[in-house]
């Protein structure tokens, strides 16, 4: 019976057992006369502004489908994590929520040892909105030393588009250029995040007319996968595989990895990452 009323009502109980799983002294409500755990009905709809019988049908599978709104106040009202809050939506209206963009505050130190794992191929960790983050020994050496740049220049697109020495280690800077502002686009719309790059947009809109007319273009790209040349200072030309992953229960980063694509140039990566002088390590 209880397998058949789950199945039959998956967003009730969702809700009931979330809500069974809030401490009501963390909410300010008093601990006294409460003859079940967590919060009462009428106290989760109160924080979500809405009915109290409502929200009770809800529960119960009478309510009829919610709007998207309603569920956001409740997921606040409930206080529940980016996952849970998916996870409501889901069972809801059948469709994840749309995508809030929470700038990212880093990486966890997990994250950063399996990039440093990655001795002789450069790896680095970038935000929807393309910062780098966090990186390796060897993309500091074969990519940019990115411990030496300001924390507002470590973004992909200023890189390619304000720094002479990233465009020069391009072999086709313009093929480079599209496919990174083809990318950069369909990541921020996936991220919702165009708000948060309109300065950043502007600014290489006004410094940059290749940026503006690409811009303008209005083409969108997946960072999957692919292979380019680069042209080291120290160890001439490099080709290099690379390949973009997503980082589980972290939708706001990537992870970008570049292989040496022959044995010849894995030895020039290799004598790079031995031999250069001391880099500072990803903060």
């Amino acid at each position: 019976m209880g397998n058949r009323m789950a199945a039959d009502n998956p967003l009730g109980i969702y809700l009931k057992d979330r809500r069974a799983r809030l401490d009501p002294a963390a909410f300010g409500y008093p601990l006294l006369r409460r003859r079940t755990p967590g919060l009462r009905r009428e106290e989760v709809a109160q924080r979500a502004n809405v009915s109290a019988t409502w929200y009770t049908w809800l529960e119960q599978g009478r309510g009829g489908a919610p709007s998207a709104d309603v569920l956001d106040r409740i997921a606040r009202a409930m206080m529940l994590t980016t996952a849970e809050r998916e996870h409501l939506f889901l069972l809801g209206l059948g469709r994840p929520p749309e995508v809030r963009y929470h700038a990212p505050e880093g990486i966890t130190p997990r994250l950063q040892r399996l990039l440093d794992t990655l001795e002789y191929s450069p790896a680095f960790v970038r935000t929807a909105t393309w910062d780098v983050i966090a990186w390796n020994r060897a993309a500091a050496v074969v990519l940019t030393d990115y411990g030496t740049l300001p924390e507002g220049r470590r973004n992909v697109l200023r890189m390619i588009f304000q720094d002479s020495r990233i465009r020069a280690a391009q072999s086709d800077w313009q093929s480079v250029a599209r496919y990174v502002v083809a990318s950069f686009r369909a990541d921020v719309a996936r991220a919702g995040a165009a708000r948060n790059v309109q300065s950043l947009v502007d600014e290489l809109c006004a410094t940059s007319p290749e940026f503006a007319a690409m811009w303008r273009d209005n083409d969108v790209q997946v960072h999957g996968d692919g292979r380019k040349t680069l042209h080291h200072p120290i160890a001439g030309p490099l080709v290099v595989e690379f390949s973009a992953f997503a980082v589980d229960g972290r939708p706001d980063l990537s992870m970008v990895v570049y292989n040496p694509a022959t044995e010849a140039d894995a030895q020039k990566v290799r004598t790079l990452v031995r031999e250069m002088p001391t880099i500072p390590e990803s903060p």
